[in-house]
């Protein structure tokens, strides 16, 4: 038997999906750092905002906890795999679709991004008719639904979102997408790259198998909670918040959906053709599975309007 050798579909994806993990920086790029700055700095100071403090700890609080519930991470992976079957392919496990040209794969994924899109936005324009009041429901769900079109990327993939490791590659997803400067996304980069080396070369991460795991997921979902309520924070407009706030939900949810796009069908031919070197590492693989962001570690203002069931 012969080697096998990629398809020219295949080939050309590749080299698309490693244009986007090491793009170049244009000058619209540039003026984009130079709008966001003073964003970042907005929510920075909305923070001294009476109230705001309770309104931060509650959507962390409330995305560790959800975090802790892994099993609402997993997607009906069987309707997937019907999907597959319905299209001609003879597919009922994640193995199978490893047999596939990434044409066929893609094809089958089709409109993903654009329906959670359209769901983000539609949540972001309910939540942001309550103003501040209504950030904590909004980011949680915002992370649940992107959290729920990462796992089904996964699926299509032909990863298996119920394991530690594909759990913790979702999270990095999101770190990527959530991450306010270059510096965090290269450090988010660096994790999924580690990752998707340590799956695609048949290892386990022992750390993964201690409680370090939960602890590192508590550490991601708290970082993503904090960046998130801050940009949320800084988009508080008089009038205009669910117009705002659909406009970020769309927004957000694009970058996710794009990563998670990228990500996971480079990973797929890396494992198809059992070539780890497939992933491209212009970032170095992380040496940790915790990413340590600095929100991690960032005292959450109080506030005199905190409830008690807060403390």
């Amino acid at each position: 038997m012969g080697i096998q050798r990629m398809s020219d579909y295949e080939s050309k994806a590749l080299i698309a999906i490693h244009e986007w993990k090491d793009p170049s920086i244009s000058w619209f790029d540039r003026i984009g750092e130079l709008v966001n700055w003073p964003l970042s700095k907005a929510g920075d100071l909305v923070l001294d905002t009476p109230g705001v403090g309770a309104v931060i700890r509650k959507s962390v609080s409330g995305l560790v906890s959800m975090a802790n519930d892994l099993s609402q991470w997993s997607v009906r992976q069987e309707a997937i795999f019907e999907e597959y079957r319905d299209a001609g392919f003879d597919v009922s496990c994640h193995a199978d679709l490893m047999k596939l040209d990434l044409e066929n794969v893609d094809h089958t994924i089709g409109w993903l991004a654009a329906k959670y899109k359209t769901l983000a936005a539609s949540e972001g324009a309910v939540t942001g008719l309550a103003g501040l009041p209504g950030i904590p429901a909004d980011v949680v769900a915002l992370v649940s639904l992107n959290l729920r079109a990462i796992g089904e990327y996964a699926t299509y993939c032909g990863f298996d979102v119920n394991t530690q490791q594909e759990r913790l590659f979702a999270l990095h997803v999101l770190g990527e997408a959530s991450s306010p400067t270059d510096a965090s996304k290269t450090v988010a980069m660096a994790q999924l790259v580690k990752i998707a080396h340590e799956v695609a070369k048949k290892r386990v991460w022992k750390e993964l198998e201690r409680h370090a795991f939960v602890q590192i997921v508590q550490q991601i979902a708290k970082a993503i909670g904090v960046r998130l309520t801050k940009a949320k924070l800084a988009a508080v407009i008089p009038g205009l918040g669910a117009a705002v706030s659909a406009g970020f939900n769309a927004y957000f949810t694009d970058k996710v959906c794009d990563a998670a796009f990228y990500l996971y069908r480079e990973r797929f031919l890396a494992e198809k053709y059992a070539d780890a070197s497939i992933i491209e590492e212009t970032t170095p693989p992380a040496d940790t599975p915790d990413p340590r962001y600095p929100e991690a570690n960032e005292e959450l203002p109080r506030s005199s309007d905190d409830l008690p069931d807060d403390e």
